[in-house]
């Protein structure tokens, strides 16, 4: 063990202990004696975000992690390696802004494919694309002068292979919780690890151990359930499926690959389901509410942790000490290494993204600096040798790196899966993911034993059946799962593919017909609706009110028409949907259930006789709301009163009644957005257009027209995707003044968004180009677009997506925007606009000039 002396920021010493290797590991040969070292005197933590080790249940990492064999390797290589080859294995690079040529420089250990990232930016590239990208980054590291240590290549494979067109979408881990099957998940881990390992990349960012304890949090779906008991039962086999047992004095099997549980500590917990937000809570509730399934997970071997970009008791994560080293290297007995989350690092005080050295004394081994990895190298480097950061401290986070480094096979160079494309999609885990489908399926409601639908019957198709994008969810190709189409799951199957299928061979007729139109009545129909695809930022809602209409107004004509119907209803956590559910006979939550819906078919449509081929045998792992409120709402709570309770589930086997719900949702009509401002034609409350002159600012509401107060700016509709869904903006500008169209409203906080590389959004049309400077705003942040509009051919919809960093940059305060788009011009211009909201980065942003 290394006993550390660190002082505190009152200048007291406090002594901390931190394990190096085993739980219970003694010096050696083969390894470094307990060593002391001073760190400065800079921490964060306060008396409510202070950790008290002995109140923490007992974990350790196997032994075979580290085994002497390994143990004396590292040492070996460490003692060749220059402070420069040290400070690098620390960083970790985004692959969108880093090249393999880079790393003749910079002496890197690790690589990632963000959310967006893709092989040359392209987030449709081919299977091929991605093993020669792995190979690249492979060899220009082979070629590099030193140590020459292999890099150990990240990716967020949360269910399955994710990234990767023609890979298997399992389902999201709402739907798994559903499921209560941990050897399912230990396969799935396996199925996922293969995959990945087929392109090249080494480790996944999962599995992600969050307990989320309020449904607006737009990352919901990525946790298993509102109660631990789950995660515990899945963060073993899951790490196991990943990885396979750590083994004495070797690596990981070929075919599996590193893991990293996530997010370290109470990510789920946050006040208001705020992403990157506060958990406001006790040090019991962190324990039994949020240490999940981590003791479960370091118990297996998993080789990493990241920390949450969330707090606990204003006090983030990734600087709080307590947490990272005196609990998980203590009682918690991990002896892998600490991976941030993207540029968390800069969020904490005194810090930026280029510059940290309190993350890494209070115990993050390895910077998540996808775009901010050259600079904080630097600053990095100076730290160490200015002592801020002490050698001892270095020393300890490249050992951990180095030995999950080794564990995890990434210095082997034989990789007998790696190229092998015929493995992404296969069949056998095509079967797999269907299997997960059937049994993460919860039946809500039967009415009139609707279910199961014989196969013989004529069955309409209604809705978003053949969208395997919507059924997928976000985390899909791309971050937020947006703009997918049928073509991006060539190994897939649609829920009505799956349908048509099953209804054929039995001998029946189906027809899909997204909007519910039919000309032969059927006997059934099946509506396929629920959210579209989003993740953190984006995801994130003020209520559980399920709003869209237009699945609604078609079940209500089906049952008008005296057609038996059956809604299918995706989703990335529950929401209120009283009145869709009193509108049909038969309800199913299939939450997000990825890329192969025969698996709802499986259970939805029986046997010519009409005898169920599969029953359901999901269970609900979060509780279902009895109004759109979002309050949270987890059982064992004080005044739990769901509308369905955790752990319900009908089935055939065991049917059950449900009445008339009230349609009383509790909330108003409309909530605010933080991220839509103008669509379909409206401005999203509380948002409006501004209009400015020289004579003085006009606020419209939803006003289709008007004029600044001396017309050097006036507003009309025109028709864009949708009729009168566009503002058209003449510009009229006399000669030394500027006008402004603005979008404003009260102060938002667009921090997260702006570190998260999301992007002001919106399409336009120019209709007469612009004669003088044309700039868009946001706050007192402005980017010149004179030449992108000037170059746009006249009457032609285009998108412009401009990085929030890029405005922030440029002098946009974004902890308070008053004013998120504004278009303003010193010149004649007049350009239509439409669909302006946030978006993320899926490579096709720019940033003009400031």
């Amino acid at each position: 063990m290394i006993q550390r002396n660190r002082k505190s920021a009152a200048g007291l010493a406090v002594s901390v202990v931190a394990l190096m290797g085993g739980t219970a590991c003694a010096s050696g040969p083969d390894r470094p004696a307990p060593v002391n070292y001073v760190l400065p005197a800079a921490s964060v933590v306060t008396d409510a975000s202070r950790a008290i080790p002995d109140r923490w249940p007992h974990a350790a990492s196997p032994a075979a992690m580290s085994d002497p064999v390994t143990e004396a390797f590292v040492t070996a290589l460490m003692s060749r390696m220059t402070i420069e080859e040290k400070v690098g294995q620390t960083i970790q690079a985004d692959i969108s802004a880093i090249t393999p040529e880079d790393l003749l420089t910079y002496p890197l250990g690790s690589i990632l494919a963000g959310g967006n990232s893709s092989p040359g930016g392209n987030e449709r590239a081919s299977a091929q694309d991605w093993v020669k990208l792995a190979q690249d980054f492979r060899a220009a590291v082979a070629s590099r002068p030193g140590a020459r240590i292999p890099l150990i290549y990240g990716i967020d494979a949360v269910h399955g292979h994710n990234n990767v067109v023609g890979a298997t979408i399992f389902p999201h881990n709402i739907g798994l919780g559903a499921a209560r099957d941990p050897d399912l998940i230990r396969r799935i881990g396996e199925a996922t690890a293969l995959e990945v390992a087929v392109t090249g990349a080494d480790w996944t960012f999962g599995p992600t151990l969050a307990v989320p304890q309020d449904d607006r949090w737009g990352r919901a779906y990525e946790g298993y359930s509102e109660n631990p008991e789950i995660a515990q039962s899945y963060a073993g086999p899951m790490t196991l499926g990943l990885q396979g047992r750590l083994p004495v004095e070797g690596h990981i099997a070929p075919g599996h690959i590193a893991g990293s549980a996530k997010h370290f500590l109470a990510d789920g917990g946050t006040s208001g389901g705020k992403d990157q937000g506060d958990f406001a809570g006790s040090e019991q509730t962190l324990i039994e509410t949020h240490l999940s399934g981590y003791t479960q997970a370091i118990d297996a071997g998993v080789l990493s942790i990241m920390a949450s970009f969330s707090s606990w008791n204003g006090v983030k994560h990734s600087g709080n000490e307590t947490i990272l080293t005196e609990v998980l290297r203590g009682p918690l007995g991990f002896d892998g290494f600490v991976v941030s989350d993207w540029n968390a690092h800069g969020q904490l005080p005194g810090c930026s993204n280029e510059s940290c050295a309190l993350a890494f004394n209070a115990g993050i081994d390895m910077f998540m600096a996808p775009d901010s990895w050259k600079p904080l190298y630097e600053n990095t480097l100076a730290q160490v040798r200015s002592g801020e950061i002490p050698m001892a401290r270095l020393d300890e986070a490249v050992r951990r790196i180095l030995r999950a480094k080794v564990k995890g096979g990434v210095f082997e160079t034989d990789r007998p899966y790696e190229g092998r494309i015929e493995l992404l999609g296969s069949p056998d885990h095509r079967a797999l993911a269907r299997e997960a489908v059937r049994e993460s399926l919860v039946l809500l409601k039967n009415s009139g034993s609707v279910l199961p639908i014989r196969a013989g019957a004529r069955v309409l198709v209604a809705g978003a059946a053949d969208d395997i994008g919507q059924a997928s969810g976000g985390w899909t190709i791309t971050w937020q799962g947006t703009g997918n189409s049928r073509a991006d799951f060539p190994n897939g199957e649609s829920i009505w593919e799956g349908i048509r299928a099953a209804v054929d061979n039995g001998g029946g007729a189906a027809t899909l017909s997204p909007d519910g139109t039919f000309t032969q009545k059927p006997d059934v129909a099946i509506v396929v609706f629920g959210e579209t695809p989003y993740a953190e930022f984006q995801g994130d809602v003020d209520t559980l009110d399920f709003r869209p209409q237009e699945p609604l107004a078609i079940l209500r004509r089906l049952q008008a028409a005296g057609i038996p119907t059956v809604s299918v209803f995706l989703s990335g956590r529950p929401l209120w949907t009283n009145p869709e559910i009193n509108a049909s006979d038969a309800f199913v939550a299939a939450w997000l259930p990825g890329s192969e819906g025969g698996g709802l078919a499986d259970v939805l449509i029986g046997d010519a006789g009409g005898r169920p081929r599969h029953d359901f045998s999901g269970r609900l792992s979060f509780s279902w709301p009895k109004d759109a409120r979002g309050e949270p709402l987890n059982v064992g709570q004080p005044g739990y009163d769901p509308q369905f309770a955790y752990g319900y589930g009908l089935s055939y086997a065991h049917p059950g009644v449900v009445g008339s719900l009230s349609e009383d949702s509790g909330v108003g009509e409309a909530g605010s957005s933080v991220d839509r401002y103008f669509v379909d034609g409206r401005f999203i409350a509380p948002w409006s257009l501004m209009l400015r002159d020289a004579g003085g600012e006009f606020r419209l509401g939803q006003e289709q027209q008007g004029r600044s107060p001396r017309g050097a700016v006036t507003v009309t509709t025109s028709d864009g995707r949708g009729q009168e869904s566009a503002r058209v903006l003449a510009f009229d500008v006399p000669t030394g003044q500027t006008a402004q169209a603005l979008i404003a409203a009260a102060p938002v906080d667009l921090t997260r968004q702006s570190n998260g590389e999301m992007a002001i959004a919106f399409r336009y049309r120019v209709d007469a180009a612009p004669r003088g400077k044309t700039l868009v705003t946001l706050g007192a942040g402005s980017v010149d677009v004179t030449s992108i509009f000037a170059a746009a051919p006249v009457g032609e919809w285009r998108t412009i997506k401009i990085r929030l960093s890029c405005l922030r940059d440029a002098g946009a305060l974004v902890a308070a925007v008053e004013q998120p788009w504004g278009l303003q011009s010193d010149g004649a211009l007049t350009v239509a606009v439409e669909d302006i909201r946030l978006a993320s980065n899926e490579g096709d942003t720019v940033c003009p000039a400031h």
